[in-house]
């Protein structure tokens, strides 16, 4: 069954926007890649940019970029953020956390700084996911040195879990990484039915992957990939190998996923339980119908309607929402249409 669905502007006009997430009385805060934060009241729409943000170094793909409230806000307030800073080796991935009075942030620090310091501008993740037993993890991007990815010494290419304070727990099994192989995952999801977190990251030319991240497993990256190199070369030894995960699904060509939502609202009953991709280089939301585990079917969402497509979040009163990766950025909202 196809939803219809109404297609609502929430604000727009912001330069390359990367993440969102809703306050508890439903206002939403807009990470901007360049180092801006913005909150955008529920009820009137006005915007104003949020000051007390931590160190941010912006350049290419680097930035200011996820954004997640604690599963604890209501009694603890806080608010993480992951970002890119300087580092002696060029930058790396970091995350911060801080409370917010008003339009400014307060009582900030720093958690996390990935010692995946690189001289690149590109790949560095990077989602931030809590699962419902409070720990956080954390997708950091291989830098685009794809080697990396293999290396456990190495935070590039893996997907940290931390506790809430960036601490690493006891039973991980390499150090503060959980997984390894990644090559860029900028989607993430903690499932609450299956209790699973899902990821899936950017393949080269074609080879998009979606995975159900495991304790220890390795992704292939760049040893296999449904993928090929830029110049149409074959990427590493094939697309499997022992020791080595299968994707659930893989898009080639590549649709360029960002951002992830597990829709669990009761506005478009046949949506329930279904996972929802952005792409950015397909410019469309991509509906994943699934069961359990397994990945049935596809449907493409608002094809070259919106722009690129950089994060999906499932708002207030079950309305899914998007956000668009453009020089006029826009938030919008999918809700039922009026009767």
């Amino acid at each position: 069954m196809e939803e219809s669905f109404a297609l609502v502007t929430v604000t727009e006009g912001i330069p390359n926007p990367w993440s969102f997430t809703f306050l508890p009385r439903g206002d939403v805060l807009i990470t901007q890649r360049s180092g801006k934060l913005w909150r955008v009241e529920a009820a009137s729409g006005r915007r104003s940019e949020v000051g007390g943000l931590p160190e941010i170094d912006a350049g290419g793909q680097g930035g200011l970029l996820d954004i997640v409230l604690h599963p604890g806000y209501s009694s603890n307030g806080w608010i993480y953020m992951s970002h890119v800073v300087s580092s002696s080796g060029g930058s790396s991935t970091a995350v911060s956390r801080a409370r917010l009075d008003g339009n400014r942030l307060t009582d900030l620090e720093r958690v996390f700084t990935a010692d995946n310091a690189g001289s690149t501008t590109r790949h560095f993740g990077s989602r931030l996911v809590f699962d419902d037993e409070g720990y956080l993890y954390v997708s950091l991007g291989d830098r685009g040195e794809s080697g990396r990815a293999q290396d456990l010494s190495d935070h590039a290419g893996t997907l940290l879990r931390l506790r809430d304070d960036g601490s690493i727990p006891g039973d991980n099994p390499y150090g503060a990484a959980f997984s390894y192989g990644h090559r860029n995952v900028q989607g993430m999801v903690f499932d609450p039915v299956s209790r699973e977190v899902w990821a899936h990251e950017h393949g080269a030319r074609g080879g998009d992957e979606v995975n159900i991240i495991k304790r220890g497993a390795n992704y292939g990256w760049p040893r296999i990939s449904y993928g090929r190199n830029y110049d149409g070369s074959r990427i590493g030894i094939g697309t499997a190998a022992p020791g080595m995960e299968q994707p659930l699904v893989y898009w080639d060509p590549s649709i360029a996923p960002s951002g992830m939502a597990v829709y669990t609202g009761d506005a478009f009953p046949s949506w329930k339980g279904d996972i929802f991709v952005g792409a950015l280089a397909g410019q469309h939301l991509r509906r994943l119908v699934r069961e359990g585990t397994r990945i049935v079917s596809q449907e493409v969402l608002l094809e070259k309607r919106v722009g690129r497509i950089r994060d999906v979040r499932q708002g207030p009163e079950g309305a899914l929402c998007i956000l668009t990766d453009e020089r006029n950025g826009s938030l919008y909202r999918l809700e039922p249409p009026e009767s």
